[in-house]
């Protein structure tokens, strides 16, 4: 047993290392005092309050309603947390599988004869635009729980109201009826 909680000690702390090094930049953002006690428990209180504080300033309807209002539990946010690695999985190589179909794609502009003289010119448009590109998310719990309901809002692109204002003549086939 003492083995394995040693083990685990220095993943704890390296954890909250990274957690109080993220306070500290967030209370550095809203320009509070550098506070040079390592208690995380004081400087979240401090911070909790410069953004109360902060919020009391702003318009009631300025930030919206959280699209998230139920209270979670840690079980459930241990799920969530399941739930958004699998997701972020699958959204990785989807990202990387658009992201090499577009590189065959500028690799078959290279194919024709006036391409064949402008190589470098293509690549050097290309290539920091290309490395720009991250297949990571960014995405965490945290945009869950910021998330507000304004972004919830879903406008269907296939829908008969939306065909309506794209219709055109070249999407009428005279062998089909709408």
């Amino acid at each position: 047993a003492l083995p394995i909680s040693k083990s685990k000690k220095p993943k704890d702390t390296k954890k909250s290392d990274a957690a109080l090094l993220e306070l500290q930049a967030i209370s550095d953002i809203l320009g509070m005092p550098k506070d040079s006690s390592s208690d995380m428990k004081t400087l979240l209180s401090k911070v909790e309050a410069k953004i109360k504080e902060r919020l009391s300033k702003v318009k009631n309807n300025h930030v919206g309603k959280p699209l998230l209002k139920a209270e979670l539990n840690a079980d459930q946010t241990t799920k969530l947390e399941k739930i958004n690695t699998v997701l972020s999985s699958e959204y990785e190589r989807r990202r990387r599988m658009l992201v090499k179909r577009l590189d065959v794609t500028v690799q078959s502009f290279g194919w024709s004869d006036r391409a064949t003289a402008k190589t470098d010119e293509i690549a050097r448009a290309y290539q920091p635009k290309r490395y720009a590109l991250s297949s990571k998310t960014a995405v965490t719990l945290a945009h869950l729980f910021a998330a507000r309901e304004d972004l919830s809002s879903i406008v269907r692109t296939s829908s008969g109201s939306t065909r309506e204002k794209s219709a055109c003549a070249i999407n009428k086939a005279p062998d089909r009826k709408s």
